[in-house]
């Protein structure tokens, strides 16, 4: 296979961390489908690798949990009798962390909205934290035994659940349901009711949704692959941590959160690509 230049790798790069669908980056770039996957494959394991090593010991305060629906492959519906029952088809949810003060994404983790992967990506949460903190979910049940599995008694937690009111029909029936109210629940140590809030998260569920066609309610760019789901997602986690520059802190999250002292670009993302493959071919 052709080896892209390093300007190509970022024009694509560019395209796929901006919203832009895979089959619109081919054609915009004029590079071939499977060149593009393959780089989304070879820089998702870069990023993933580069979160696990970076993000960690952090002096975080409060955070915010919540999921994600998505699907890959095709809606649950539609997933065909042999395949139903196997993860990658139909529903995927994505579970992510955030710092409420720095906005830094402390961990994801794509899988199924049950009580197993609910366990380990708590877990991960904890792992990266240096000091107890506050933490607020949504009402998700499975969060209650994670959250003691993984912090015991070391941490301040609450749970927030949003009432809703009837769901849209006709057109509208894309739009959420007006939320009517809230419940605000305290569940273990002393969460302060004034920072039980789950907003941070999901105005950063928002950015996701904006910012990768994957996660786009009505498109045909939907995941075909878990594995290209997941690559996509460390992908926007590193550029939303390390690239993004948040309107209200001016600058990114990971600057803010003392991780880095500058703003990345592609170009550097890119560097540790070929670092890491001139690392492969010599210990070939």
């Amino acid at each position: 296979m052709k080896i892209l230049k390093r300007e190509q790798r970022v024009k694509i790069l560019s395209g796929l961390v901006e919203g832009v669908g895979v089959n619109a980056t081919c054609r915009m770039t004029g590079v071939a489908k499977n060149t593009v996957l393959k780089l989304l494959r070879d820089v998702g394991k870069v990023c993933a690798i580069h979160h696990n090593q970076t993000v960690h010991n952090l002096s975080t305060k409060r955070v915010e949990c919540d999921e994600v629906w998505s699907f890959c492959y095709s809606k649950q519906k539609n997933v065909p009798e042999e395949k139903r029952g196997r993860f990658g088809y139909g529903d995927v949810w994505t579970w992510t962390a955030l710092d409420a003060n720095s906005k830094l994404i402390i961990s994801y983790l794509v899988g199924l909205r049950d009580a197993g992967y609910a366990f380990e990506f708590m877990q991960d949460v904890a792992s990266r934290l240096s000091n107890r903190v506050q933490l607020t979910t949504d009402g998700h049940k499975p969060y209650l035994e994670a959250v003691e599995g993984a912090f015991g008694a070391d941490i301040d937690y609450a749970m927030l659940q949003k009432i809703y009111g009837v769901e849209r029909a006709g057109e509208a029936r894309y739009s959420p349901a007006k939320c009517i109210g809230t419940r605000r629940a305290g569940i273990t140590g002393n969460p302060d009711p004034k920072h039980i809030s789950t907003s941070y998260i999901e105005r950063s569920n928002l950015t996701l949704r904006l910012m990768n066609r994957r996660f786009t309610r009505l498109t045909l760019g939907f995941s075909k692959k878990i594995e290209n789901h997941i690559h996509a997602i460390a992908l926007f986690a590193f550029h939303y941590n390390f690239c993004k520059i948040h309107k209200t802190l001016r600058v990114t999250p990971a600057m803010e959160a003392g991780l880095t002292d500058h703003v990345w670009e592609l170009e550097e993302l890119v560097a540790m690509l070929e670092e890491s493959e001139k690392q492969a071919r010599e210990s070939d």
